[in-house]
């Protein structure tokens, strides 16, 4: 009787004209090879982020989707959304 704890990103969507990532990642618990649970948790990445520590795939993925063009528009987009003081 071994219980494995498994984590995998098991979805990677690219989303929006700014290119976001919404990854999802499920947790795995096992015994003996039989699925006990699974769980999952949802994140989104904006262009403006450093992916350095996510995994090669999204890091792959992410230089990819996310071009000059793309980064200068999302930072264009974050700061008219900023209110004047």
């Amino acid at each position: 009787m071994a219980l494995e704890k498994t984590i995998v990103d098991d979805k990677i969507e690219v989303v929006t004209d700014y290119k976001h990532l919404q990854v999802r990642t499920a947790t795995i618990v096992s015994e003996d090879g039989t699925e006990l649970s699974r769980s999952f948790h949802r994140k989104v990445l904006t262009p403006d982020m450093d992916v350095s520590g996510e995994s090669a795939e999204i890091r792959g993925i992410a230089a990819a989707v996310w071009t000059d063009d793309v980064k200068s528009a999302w930072q264009t987009f974050q700061e008219n959304q900023q209110t004047p003081a």
